[in-house]
C-alpha cells in the first residue's frame, strides 16, 4: 500500500508552475485585448475630427479676440494682426478700409481690449475646411479721457481653413434670444 501512494503522490501536478501558466495566459489575454483597444482608438476617425474642432475653436477664439482689440498708440500692429487673423472677403473688407479706420481710432484715441469669455464650435466640415464658432466675450474701450466701458457680446463666426491654419472669413453679432419682436 505504501507504493500506491508514493505513486499516486509522485504524478501530482505541481501547483506552482500551474500557477505561473495559468498568470501567463491571462495577462496574454489582457495584453491582447488592451493592444487592440489601443489600436482602435488610435485610428479612430473621431479622435482627429475633435483634434480639428479643438484647433478650429482654438482659432476663432483668438481671432475673434484679436478683432476686439486695438491700441491707436500701435494701430499698424493691431491692423496687422486683424489682417493676418482673416480671409476671404472680411480679409478684403478690412484691408480696403484700413486707412479711414485707422483714422477714425487715431482721431477717437480708444484702447480697446477682448476677454474671451467662452466659445464653441456649433458646425465643422472638415473635408471642407469650414467651421462656425459662437464666442461670448467682454470688449472694454477706454477713451482718451480715461473713461472705461465694459460691453459683453456674442460673435459668430465663420472660418475657413487656408494653407493649414483656420482663419476667420466672417464675423456678425449673435442674436439675442428674449427680445420682443415687432
Amino acid at each position: 500500500m505504501k507504493r500506491a501512494v508514493r505513486a499516486l503522490t509522485a504524478h501530482r501536478p505541481r501547483p506552482l508552475p500551474s500557477l505561473v501558466l495559468a498568470l501567463t495566459l491571462t495577462a496574454g489575454g489582457f495584453a491582447a485585448w488592451t493592444g487592440q483597444d489601443w489600436y482602435r482608438a488610435a485610428h479612430d476617425d473621431r479622435a482627429a475630427y475633435a483634434a480639428q474642432r479643438d484647433e478650429a475653436l482654438a482659432a476663432g477664439e483668438q481671432a475673434v479676440q484679436n478683432l476686439n482689440t486695438l491700441d491707436h498708440r500701435d494701430l499698424n500692429q493691431g491692423l496687422d494682426l486683424w489682417e493676418s487673423s482673416t480671409t476671404g472677403e472680411l480679409h478684403e473688407q478690412l484691408a480696403s478700409g484700413r486707412e479711414e479706420f485707422a483714422e477714425q481710432v487715431r482721431t477717437a484715441k480708444t484702447v480697446t481690449t477682448a476677454r474671451v469669455l467662452s466659445g464653441a464650435v456649433t458646425e465643422l466640415d472638415d473635408r471642407a475646411g469650414r467651421a462656425r464658432v459662437l464666442i461670448a466675450l467682454r470688449v472694454t474701450v477706454r477713451a482718451s479721457g480715461g473713461a472705461k466701458t465694459d460691453k459683453d457680446s456674442r460673435m459668430l463666426g465663420e472660418l475657413t481653413r487656408t494653407g493649414g491654419r483656420w482663419k476667420l472669413s466672417a464675423l456678425g453679432q449673435a442674436p439675442v434670444g428674449g427680445a420682443p419682436t415687432g
